[in-house]
């Protein structure tokens, strides 16, 4: 199974071979560094929300509640679903979804094995997306064996109102600013360094990690002391001869990434992204933001 640092996994239960989850859209006050708290939107109590893992045929049902002020719907970003489950009410049939009411989107997971995806909010995207609007979508592999780690992150930015640029962010609540362009916190599954929970390998470990993004910025991610095989591009596996070594991959909004390595090279790794703002908490100084560590353990 795929773990996803900070992050729950949404559970679900089965009645006659369908697979049925439970998504609640709603403020949530997220705590990025210890006694920080971003006030934004979420699911289920959580930004990212919970992160949703199938298998490939499966046939699924995913009830959202919205308990948001103002109506609310959920994209199955690179999925494969029928038009009116796209969720997209702007263009298509599938519907807006009122505060206080649901909307059950069901469909039978037909994209390749093994694949990252995403889910989000497609309705006052401006607003929305940028409270924080986002899960993972996890389409697991039945017939895979070799995968000792399995890591899922996402990244995001955020607009605190009140910080003082270069000034420690002193513990409390803060609004957030959806419409800005210019911003002063960052986090990878909803935890700024060095509040990212590391990731634990064993020497010899085949790891993937997998990597999206949702919102304004484009982030290239860089780890230290080993190289990764790119493996699959927005859920598409890429044919072997196409795959390429690298240690830095531009994650665009929008974007997934899944690449491999092997954990042959022990110590405690850096993981990141390689824009320097991005790796501060409010520019002051010492490591923050997107940034998290690989850790080999004994």
């Amino acid at each position: 199974m795929v773990v996803t640092p900070d992050i729950p996994t949404l559970d679900y239960t089965i009645k006659n071979g369908i697979k049925f989850f439970e998504l609640v859209a709603e403020p949530v006050n997220q705590e990025i560094l210890p006694g920080v708290f971003i006030k934004g939107w979420g699911y289920n109590g959580s930004i990212p929300g919970p992160t949703i893992q199938v298998y490939p045929g499966e046939y699924i049902s995913i009830r959202v509640i919205n308990h948001l002020p103002e109506a609310t719907s959920v994209h199955w970003h690179g999925l494969d679903v029928p038009n009116v489950m796209d969720g997209v009410p702007d263009v298509e049939p599938s519907p807006r979804i009122e505060p206080g009411h649901y909307y059950d989107y069901h469909f039978r997971i037909t994209n390749s094995p093994g694949g990252t995806h995403m889910y989000h909010s497609h309705v006052n995207v401006a607003k929305q997306d940028m409270l924080g609007l986002l899960g993972g979508f996890v389409i697991l592999d039945p017939q895979e064996r070799n995968i000792n780690k399995d890591y899922l992150l996402l990244m995001q930015e955020w607009s605190l109102i009140g910080l003082k640029k270069g000034k420690k962010a002193e513990p409390g609540q803060y609004n957030l600013e959806p419409f800005a362009m210019d911003f002063n916190m960052f986090t990878i599954n909803g935890k700024s360094f060095p509040s990212t929970t590391p990731m634990a390998v064993g020497y010899g470990d085949i790891v993937r990690l997998r990597l999206g993004t949702i919102q304004i910025n484009h982030h290239p991610m860089h780890i230290h002391g080993h190289q990764f095989l790119v493996e699959k591009a927005d859920g598409n596996p890429i044919a072997n001869n196409n795959r390429i070594f690298k240690n830095t991959i531009l994650v665009a909004t929008g974007e997934t990434w899944d690449v491999l390595f092997t954990a042959n090279n022990p110590g405690t790794w850096p993981f990141h992204c390689h824009i320097s703002h991005h790796i501060s908490n409010n520019f002051t100084d010492g490591a923050g933001g997107m940034f998290t560590t690989l850790v080999y353990k004994s």
